[in-house]
């Protein structure tokens, strides 16, 4: 009698129930259950897509100003946050499919059916759908295209943050308080620093001073932009395109470069590269049509990283790039040989002129051209080529470095101080740092 009434009471309450759902509301809620689908892929894919990102694609990420890129690296900050709210949220939205399937499947089948077909539709095509749609096409998606996809998600992601950050906090508070009591021990990252501190006790005492310097230039390889290693526009030679054939002749040979970019008008309509070599079969003529001899020039923005344009070089065979910024003008050139020495050092030949840059005065004295690098600066001084990375900002130069630190145009004569550095200008020319000097204090140590 009991399982009777109760047979009866579930039946009046689904006659109910299905009362209640018209044809629009079914096709309301069959909308409702294919945007709870959409929503799962997209979590799916975007826990695919964050945690396959490499430490490239993070530089890259942080380099960006969009608002995507923003939002995707202060998600990343937080990765055990991230994947809570992933996780919590992916839950959620599959049991409120499983939910809203089983409402649809029993407002839409007669009652003698509705068991049999019903559980079959739920455990069946329902699965079949939350595995094919919400977990295995997003995430193979996701696999070949990550860095797009947590680009795309990111938005979407940073709300169900906000919605789930209660709970998401909570689980990861659990974690941590459960890890704490098992002693679990958790990966942590090593510095640059350490791990050139590393380099210096493993291999320091059988490897010469150039060898570990390699070993270091390796290190950093990975995280450095054409920006950082080009050489600026200022100081760039190039060709004018209305130039006549003698006056390039001259000017290639006063140049001593093998390489030079043709431009028309300004640097920043670049209309080729010429080949010095290129001129030889020539070299004797008084004129000669010398614009038959323009190649193609290769562009790359100058937040490329080196290691990316290394192996384009190689493919493309090329030795020779023009920098340009997100506006699309000229920022500078680099070269193979540029590369090259972020890792081996300064390479000299037989046309370049010993201390161009700088002059060693003694330990802690230094006298650098104010377009020096930044990086080439710290790499003469020895420190790591973070060490300005705070007060730097947008500056490459040593020249911008200073003008970063002071806020102001330096006068001749005047010192910059930063820590334990001092940058006394002495030359200007106009408005343009032309020499420094670098005094390098030593740390005072503490009695």
């Amino acid at each position: 009698m009991e399982s009777t009434e109760g047979d009866t009471n579930l039946n009046a309450l689904l006659l109910q129930s299905s009362g209640l759902f018209s044809p629009s509301n079914a096709t309301i809620l069959i909308i409702a259950i294919l945007v709870l689908l959409l929503m799962s892929a997209i979590i799916a894919g975007a826990e695919t897509a964050f945690f396959s990102l490499s430490g490239k694609d993070i530089n890259y990420l942080k380099s960006k100003e969009k608002q995507g890129a923003r939002i995707a690296s202060q998600l990343l900050d937080h990765p055990k946050l991230l994947l809570a709210t992933i996780l919590v949220a992916n839950n959620f939205i599959n049991i409120a499919i499983v939910i809203s399937t089983n409402v649809l499947v029993q407002s839409l089948l007669p009652d003698a059916m509705s068991k049999i077909v019903g559980f079959l539709i739920q455990v069946v095509s329902v699965t079949f759908l939350l595995v094919l749609f919400g977990e295995v096409l997003p995430k193979v998606y996701a696999t070949q295209n990550n860095l797009r996809m947590a680009l795309f998600s990111a938005p979407f992601i940073r709300v169900l943050l906000g919605i789930f950050r209660p709970i998401s906090s909570t689980l990861v508070s659990s974690t941590s308080f459960i890890e704490g009591k098992l002693g679990v021990k958790t990966g942590k990252n090593i510095s640059n620093e350490e791990f050139e501190h590393a380099i210096e006790l493993t291999v320091g005492h059988t490897a010469t001073r150039e060898e570990v310097n390699i070993f270091k230039g390796i290190l950093k390889f990975g995280n450095i932009s054409a920006k950082q290693v080009m050489r600026t526009r200022m100081d760039v030679s190039a060709i004018d395109f209305d130039m006549t054939f003698s006056e390039v002749r001259n000017y290639c040979l006063d140049a001593g470069y093998s390489r030079l970019p043709v431009y028309k008008e300004s640097l920043d309509k670049v209309a080729g590269v010429i080949h010095t070599k290129d001129f030889l079969p020539h070299i004797d003529k008084d004129t000669f049509e010398w614009h038959s001899l323009i190649r193609s020039a290769y562009f790359v923005h100058e937040s490329k990283l080196i290691e990316d344009l290394l192996k384009e070089f190689q493919q493309k065979r090329i030795h020779f790039a023009i920098v340009v910024d997100e506006f699309g003008g000229t920022s500078g050139i680099i070269t193979l040989e540029d590369i090259m020495e972020e890792i081996i050092g300064d390479i000299k030949d037989e046309f370049d002129e010993e201390d161009l840059n700088y002059k060693k005065l003694d330990e802690n004295n230094y006298i650098f051209e104010g377009k020096t690098l930044i990086n080439d600066v710290c790499r003469v001084l020895g420190v790591a080529s973070d060490s300005f990375d705070a007060v730097r900002g947008a500056s490459d130069s040593l020249a911008g470095l200073i003008l970063e630190i002071s806020g102001r145009f330096a006068a001749v004569n005047e010192t910059i101080r930063y820590e334990q550095y001092e940058f006394t200008v002495l030359a200007l020319d106009r408005m343009r740092i032309q020499r420094v000097k670098v005094t390098i204090h030593p740390p005072v140590e503490e009695e």
